[in-house]
């Protein structure tokens, strides 16, 4: 799987009129594009905050989307968005326990790392995070998005309620802890956000 993650910052008083847009339009047009296979939409309503990502079957078919949705991104984010950032990356490892729900927290980790250390980073991901992770109430999922030739990725952690997501910062600050030491990784960023929307399809 492969995934395309933009990034917006702006007016936080105008960032619903940008939450439903891309919760709206812009998932209709990213239903029409071939190898799609679900969208997330993630807020953070008091900085003025919004992550979309959008998976991909194939790096050809994220690759192919990209002219269509290039040209709408504008349109969709304003008059929300300052500043926007699109990056590409790889779904190393993707593990959902239950179905996220709208409300729900997410909380991203930036990752980066010597791009010779990037399979490391995966396998630390795989077999450190994930079972140290996976019995934390309300825990959703976790997965590993991973940027190898530039050496950066997105560590996500979605949980069914905010409470849950609010419950769990200490046990997972220490898994970070071990996991960035195992890994020689960095983290050089940390963030929470509110679930608008997420839905992965493997088939």
């Amino acid at each position: 799987m492969f995934v395309r993650a933009v990034y917006a910052t702006g007016d936080p008083a105008l960032l619903d009129t940008a939450v439903r847009s891309v919760n709206n339009q812009g998932r209709d047009l990213l239903e029409e594009r071939p190898g799609y296979r679900g969208a997330g939409v993630f807020a953070g309503r008091e900085a003025g905050t919004l992550l979309t990502v959008s998976w991909w079957a194939t790096e050809e078919a994220r690759h192919n989307s990209d002219a269509v949705m290039r040209e709408r991104r504008g349109a969709l984010l304003e008059p929300f968005a300052g500043t926007v950032a699109v990056a590409n990356y790889e779904a190393a490892v993707f593990h959902q326990i239950a179905h996220p729900r709208q409300g729900g927290g997410l909380r991203v980790t930036r990752l980066e790392f010597d791009p010779r250390d990037a399979d490391l980073v995966v396998d630390t991901f795989r077999a450190t995070v994930v079972p140290r992770t996976e019995a934390l109430p309300g825990l959703s999922g976790v997965s590993l998005l991973v940027d190898r030739e530039r050496g950066r990725g997105l560590g996500n952690a979605l949980f069914l309620d905010r409470a849950s997501l609010a419950a769990s910062r200490a046990a997972v600050a220490a898994v970070r802890h071990e996991a960035s030491a195992k890994a020689h990784m960095d983290v050089v960023g940390l963030e929470e956000l509110e679930v608008v929307h997420a839905d992965v399809r493997f088939e």
